[in-house]
């Protein structure tokens, strides 16, 4: 992860696990909430915060993610040319796609299925597995729907219409395309001249650094924002058929990502900390949790209002959030943790299996008569410790590691 492919910055290693890890924290923290909102169980001990906390973490982790799937990509795309970056997009996220779809997706249903039965005070392990077994010949909504893989399909969209733009720019899968002098026509030369001399000409305008180009941002995302089905950024777990407004949203982080790559000075504007920042950060954040109630009463006078700017409080927020992170995470992993980065190698596995685990444990607490913060946290750690033990022995040092990691490292427990 650098800034020149040659420099490493090992905080985005930090950053990387943190928005993946962050989703496990947000599905377990999803039965504790105190209204049913079709999740697989609903605790005896739920909170009121669990919905604040989900309005936020919802609003970064997944726009994070895939930011940094931007700048990674680019300095892939420049390090192992067109051929051999396809290449490694169909073994590290095609594959894990698809297998893991069909492993996981009978253990999620087995999930909803012993929690409904959790419900009536009777749990069938047996029977909710078998139910899910069979439930691959009849999947819910559709092939390859239904779980939080969502994102990986999005990833590869993404990434096709990336490679699409290219090829179109480039007319060919030159290597160097995106990164050396390449020969291509004098028209398409002309225009990517032109395309990198505007972006670098409106980063380094004085009135970039009073945010005007933040504000472009945050609208074009406000605007998807109020096409999405609910309010705040709706999960397209349910169809193949790519959501627009989802697709925008996420490519726009993507974009960004692959810009700060491009352009290194952009990464250090886009981290670092300001009192500005933070303080309409932690604005956008009360009005957004503030205004978040007004959606279960469509028909109230001036809904019109509240809606506009909650999209726009949720946009500002989501980007703050992301800028501010990354800024905090440089500052405090500036050189080499083994630690973290074992934990960002893990944390695409933790993230894949994740799901089946807190839903089986969700279910397992859910009638134990604990406060929720206790549950919340044993379930976190269990499920990380489970998908680390899991990792160690049979991923990290075996050709799913090389397929996920990139290459197959030494083990760090067995």
């Amino acid at each position: 992860m650098t800034a020149n492919n040659s420099q490493r910055l090992h905080y985005l290693d930090a950053v990387r696990a943190f928005a993946l890890l962050a989703g496990v924290v947000f599905h377990a923290s999803l039965s504790f909430l105190p209204v049913f909102i079709g999740w697989a169980v609903m605790d005896v001990s739920t909170s009121n915060w669990i919905g604040n906390f989900m309005l936020i973490s919802h609003a970064f982790r997944m726009p994070l993610f895939f930011l940094i799937a931007g700048y990674f990509a680019r300095m892939a795309l420049c390090n192992l040319g067109s051929t051999e970056f396809l290449k490694s997009r169909f073994f590290r996220i095609l594959i894990p796609f698809v297998i893991g779809w069909i492993i996981l997706h009978p253990m999620i249903v087995s999930g909803w299925i012993m929690g409904n039965q959790s419900l009536r005070g009777e749990v069938d392990i047996i029977q909710g597995l078998s139910a899910g077994i069979k439930s691959l010949k009849e999947p819910m909504g559709g092939y390859f729907v239904g779980t939080h893989l969502w994102f990986l399909y999005y990833l590869l969209v993404i990434t096709a219409l990336m490679i699409g733009i290219r090829v179109i720019l480039n007319h060919s899968f030159d290597s160097s395309a995106d990164c050396k002098a390449s020969n291509n026509p004098y028209v398409l030369n002309q225009f990517k001249v032109m395309i990198n001399k505007s972006v670098e000409w409106f980063c380094n305008r004085p009135f970039f650094s009073c945010y005007s180009g933040l504000v472009v941002i945050i609208v074009f995302t406000a605007i998807c924002l109020w096409n999405m089905q609910n309010w705040g950024l709706d999960t397209p777990d349910k169809s193949l058929v790519p959501h627009v407004p989802v697709l925008l949203t996420y490519s726009g982080c993507f974009l960004t990502g692959y810009l700060l790559q491009r352009h290194p000075h952009l990464l250090e504007w886009f981290g670092k900390i300001s009192f500005l920042k933070i303080v309409f950060c932690g604005l956008a954040i009360v009005c957004a949790v503030s205004l978040e109630k007004y959606q279960m009463t469509p028909n109230i006078p001036g809904i019109f209002i509240y809606k506009v700017l909650f999209s726009v409080a949720y946009a500002m927020m989501m980007w703050l959030l992301m800028m501010i992170i990354v800024g905090v995470f440089r500052k405090i992993f500036v050189r080499s943790n083994k630690v973290v980065r074992y934990l960002s190698d893990a944390s695409y596995w933790i993230y894949l299996i994740h799901l089946p685990i807190v839903v089986w444990l969700q279910v397992a607490f859910s009638e134990v008569n604990w406060h929720w913060s206790i549950k919340l946290c044993l379930i976190c750690l269990l499920t990380i410790s489970v998908s680390l033990l899991l990792y160690d022995a049979f991923v990290r040092s075996t050709l799913i590691g090389k397929q996920l990691n990139g290459k197959t490292k030494g083990r760090a427990f067995f």
